[in-house]
């Protein structure tokens, strides 16, 4: 209780106890995000395999994935603002018990509506406790600043190692056990998971506890009347449409331009492996240079890099630096655009503002993903979708550039009779 906070692990007594405390955060936030994630990351690979086994089709399938992604999105700021009153422990939890139920209902279900349930309502809301929204929150404040920024890139990079792992391992599950085992398995590790969910709890940060006291309610009538949090949202909906449409469509895109199936495995597997180098340097960075112009300058790169990948010719050349350069972009803009509401409103009800920006995030993922569709359905080409997200990356660095990122001055009430 060195700073007046009963029970706040955020304080160190001494310098080697508070790099032990931080990385003992470090670990379990990225083991709980790598799991998650990683399962995410590789959902397309049991497509064939349910749908083969049930004999469903891959627009059931893909329907089940498109809800997630929005219960994802709707049920993150609630459960941001839960992890902000109660702890984001107990949501990590409750994310990890619903992961274990959601991939068990999987291999039970028999109808198309038990299989959206599982894979799309259970899954997403799931990944609103275990993923990046909550848990980066619960980093910022079990870890004093000074080492916040590495903290977050870290555990970021760790997730991202994470995701790429799943990718080997999922398949030599599904090849060795088939489809219903290899959920099952990944279920139980899932199951381990609980006790990381104790290392994440926190109270609040010591930063904050100097700033006047401030309601959800106020907290939320401050953001909305802040520009710049409007166009962060904004921002945010260019980066899900991007990933998703990449993530999704790049196989298909690859094989009509004649490449063979394999050229698609490992732009992925790329994508990936660059991703954990991508998002430590963000988050590190960070800590050095203002978000905003970070991520300005991420979404400008972008939009370059998909402009020469689309128009040159397709091969080796063309796809690998592609996919580098997209990987160390990839998941880089979570920690920075983290870095920018941080900054502004402070860490008290970080959880709960980042969920809001995040359904941005997950409504540019779900236009990539049905945009891809159908305007390739519409055109035969995707020509018009890589032009959009091309134009969408150029919009966010405008937007991201024009962001008032100066902290918020809050008035304390006065009291009655002072």
């Amino acid at each position: 209780m060195a700073n007046g906070i009963p029970g706040d692990s955020t304080v160190a007594c001494h310098p080697a106890q508070d790099r032990g405390r931080a990385w003992r955060v470090v670990l379990a936030a990225g083991a709980v995000m790598g799991l998650a994630l990683g399962m995410r990351h590789v959902q397309g690979l049991f497509l064939l395999p349910v749908t083969g086994t049930r004999g469903w089709s891959r627009e059931l399938f893909g329907f089940a994935l498109a809800v997630q992604n929005l219960v994802w999105g709707l049920a993150q700021p609630l459960a941001g603002m839960v992890a902000d009153r109660h702890g984001a422990g107990r949501v990590v939890a409750t994310g990890v018990v619903l992961d274990v139920l959601g991939l068990y209902g999987m291999t039970q279900a028999t109808s198309a509506g038990g299989f959206v349930l599982a894979a799309g309502v259970a899954i997403g809301l799931a990944l609103a406790g275990t993923a990046f929204g909550v848990v980066y929150a619960a980093v910022s404040r079990k870890v004093p600043a000074p080492r916040r920024a590495w903290a977050i890139g870290m555990a970021g990079a760790l997730g991202g190692l994470g995701q790429f792992l799943m990718v080997p391992a999922a398949q030599g599950l599904i090849v060795a056990m088939g489809w219903q085992a290899a959920l099952l398995v990944v279920a139980g590790v899932f199951a381990f998971m609980l006790p990381l969910a104790r290392v994440l709890r926190e109270g609040h940060a010591a930063e904050d506890d100097a700033a006047p006291p401030q309601g959800l309610g106020d907290a939320l009538r401050e953001a909305c009347r802040h520009r710049g949090f409007w166009l962060l949202n904004l921002g945010f909906l260019a980066c899900g449409f991007q990933l998703a449409f990449i993530v999704n469509h790049l196989p298909a895109y690859l094989a009509d331009r004649g490449l063979a199936p394999g050229a698609a495995v490992a732009a992925l597997a790329t994508i990936a492996l660059a991703n954990v180098a991508g998002i430590y340097a963000c988050g590190v960075l960070g800590g050095r240079y203002r978000p905003k112009y970070l991520l300005a300058g991420m979404y400008l790169v972008r939009s370059l890099a998909i402009a020469v990948f689309v128009l040159l010719p397709p091969g080796a050349l063309t796809l690998y630096p592609f996919a580098v350069i997209m990987g160390l972009l990839w998941l880089g803009t979570v920690p920075l655009t983290n870095g920018v509401l941080s900054g502004v409103f402070g860490l008290r009800y970080l959880g709960t503002l980042f969920g809001l920006v995040f359904i941005g995030h997950q409504l540019g993922a779900f236009l990539g993903v049905w945009l891809g569709g159908y305007v390739f359905e519409a055109t035969g080409s995707y020509r018009i979708v890589w032009m959009v997200a091309i134009a969408l990356g150029l919009l966010a660095a405008a937007l991201h550039w024009q962001i008032d990122d100066r902290p918020v001055v809050r008035v304390a009430p006065r009291l009655a009779g002072a």
